[in-house]
């Protein structure tokens, strides 16, 4: 198991990059993963989006289906993956702290 260290924390991450362990999120994670997936700035649209991740995922065990994530943020698929240019699966995910999806996200 690899360990990413950023902002003073240290963070499991399996072989995809994703943390291994949702209860060690933070906000350093968060910034870790906008710079690995080359995001400058996050906007209040990103942190809806993660946002709606954690929420659902907390919720339900898994992440929400693309549709499901657009249909609650409002925001069509192309522009999640404005926001997030690796896609709702891997950049969102990630980022919001959840494990790699299985299926389609």
């Amino acid at each position: 198991m690899a360990t990413v260290e950023f902002g003073g924390e240290n963070f499991g991450v399996d072989e995809d990059g994703f943390i291994d362990d949702y209860a060690t999120w933070s906000e350093n994670w968060v910034q870790y993963v906008k710079g690995e997936e080359g995001i400058d700035e996050l906007n209040d649209e990103h942190r809806l989006v993660i946002n709606t991740l954690r929420e659902y995922y907390e919720k339900n065990g898994i992440a929400p289906m693309v549709r499901v994530l657009s249909k609650v943020t409002k925001f069509k698929l192309k522009h999640i993956y404005e926001l997030f240019p690796s896609g709702p699966g891997k950049g969102a995910c990630k980022m919001a702290g959840l494990p790699k999806p299985t299926g389609c996200v």
